[in-house]
């Protein structure tokens, strides 16, 4: 079982994300804890008025509400009551079994996983301390429930194949077949939860292998002058299609002040595999790749990603590393020089284009070019059968008969470019 927590400002966005789910037939709701009435009399009213009463009693706390998805491996069938019971086992556990909470099972994703939307702000006013509740409570809690109801582990899973993220189909997307802002969240969760990344071309890197990226706009326009974000979705060449989401509109709202905070927070959290990815880089290094295409796919082995950044003319300049056994994000040079962009490129040989190759167009007028003369050759450079022996130019027949039949030179012909010139003798003034 794998556990993610969201927390928010807003009550409200939370609910409406799980029920614009059940309207879409893709959720249904599976049972209450802390309401009067039953699960089944619960319109959308009664649901968000019982949870603004308890947020009402502390106006002090701005982020009140706690969103959880419980995931499972797709090889476990669990019965709805087993979710339930899961789901209240949970919320125990991590300390918010007296809390009113509601329960969502989704069916949009290849694996069974329930929601849970609740607040932490309890009967009598005071709030339960969210901080580092995914790190402490929840992880203890999950490994407890993953015992207790013979759930397969986390752990047991290399390389989280069970959740493995899926790029975006842009195809999909541009023809309506898949909503925008649905795709680009089902992408946005698990990496914002999982990843640890400390700057925005970090965090891009890690989009970009799911063809999605996160838009400040050019300098100087309104959205980047406000410090706003959008989200895009990308084609195989890294194009921007469809049209932008604003970061606000998203339930877990990643906007840039909210990454700014995530990139404070992952920096010691780093630190620790750096040392790992730079044993990798290197050890594959020392193998001497034979090209920039073959060191990439060494690293793939090592599920380890490369993401290359380009400027104009397909011009290499940066290099990012994503690791995906450890989820850490680096930037070539911030691990070496040598791991660098440039490095890397010395490293793997002079077959790396770096510019894309010439067309054949190109190729002919270079040519051509090269080998069109000076005019002041030409006179120099014309044959000598093109002239006649008297020195008159003539033309030169080039059929069969006329080649059969052209005059041999002597023996005493000497050839038009060995000739010497005759001065012309100045005439002396007498005085």
């Amino acid at each position: 079982m794998v556990a993610r927590i969201n927390t928010s400002k807003s009550i409200s966005k939370a609910l409406n994300y799980n029920e614009q789910k059940i309207r879409e037939g893709k959720a249904e709701i599976l049972a209450e804890s802390g309401f009067i009435k039953d699960v089944g009399q619960l319109n959308f009213y009664d649901k968000i008025n019982h949870f603004e009463r308890f947020t009402s009693l502390n106006d002090s706390v701005t982020t009140n509400t706690l969103h959880v998805s419980l995931n499972f491996d797709p090889s476990e069938a669990i019965a709805n009551e087993k979710m339930v019971e899961i789901a209240a086992a949970y919320m125990n556990k991590i300390g918010f079994g007296a809390q009113p909470y509601l329960i969502y099972r989704h069916y949009d994703s290849g694996h069974p996983h329930i929601h849970i939307v609740s607040t932490n702000i309890e009967k009598d006013g005071r709030r339960i301390s969210m901080h580092n509740l995914g790190r402490n409570q929840s992880e203890k809690a999950r490994k407890e429930i993953e015992i207790e109801f013979g759930l397969v582990k986390a752990e047991e899973k290399k390389n989280a194949d069970t959740l493995k993220l899926q790029p975006v189909d842009a195809r999909k997307v541009i023809y309506g077949k898949t909503a925008t802002r649905r795709a680009i969240a089902n992408v946005l969760g698990p990496v914002l939860n999982q990843y640890k990344f400390t700057s925005l071309a970090e965090f891009n890197a890690v989009l970009k292998l799911y063809n999605i990226t996160a838009d400040r706009g050019q300098e100087g326009s309104r959205i980047y002058r406000h410090n706003g974000l959008t989200y895009r979705i990308l084609d195989e060449q890294g194009n921007k299609l469809g049209v932008p989401q604003k970061a606000s509109a998203f339930f877990m709202k990643p906007t840039l002040a909210y990454l700014e905070k995530k990139f404070i927070g992952n920096e010691p959290l780093k630190t620790p595999h750096r040392k790992k990815l730079q044993t990798t880089i290197g050890w594959i290094l020392n193998q001497q790749p034979a090209s920039l295409e073959v060191f990439i796919k060494s690293l793939e082995k090592e599920h380890i990603s490369v993401v290359l950044r380009k400027g104009k003319e397909e011009v290499i300049y940066g290099i990012t590393y994503v690791d995906h056994k450890t989820k850490c994000v680096f930037n070539g040079s911030d691990l070496s020089k040598q791991y660098s962009a440039k490095g890397i490129l010395e490293k793997c040989g002079p077959q790396t284009e770096l510019k894309p190759p010439a067309s054949k167009m190109e190729k002919r007028n270079h040519t051509q070019k090269t080998e069109r003369q000076p005019e002041g050759n030409k006179k120099e450079l014309q044959r000598p059968d093109l002239k006649t022996s008297d020195g008159i130019p003539q033309e030169k027949d080039w059929t069969l008969p006329g080649i059969l039949t052209a005059p041999v030179p002597g023996e005493d012909y000497v050839p038009y470019q060995l000739k010497k010139r005759k001065r012309k003798k100045r005439k002396q003034l007498s005085i």
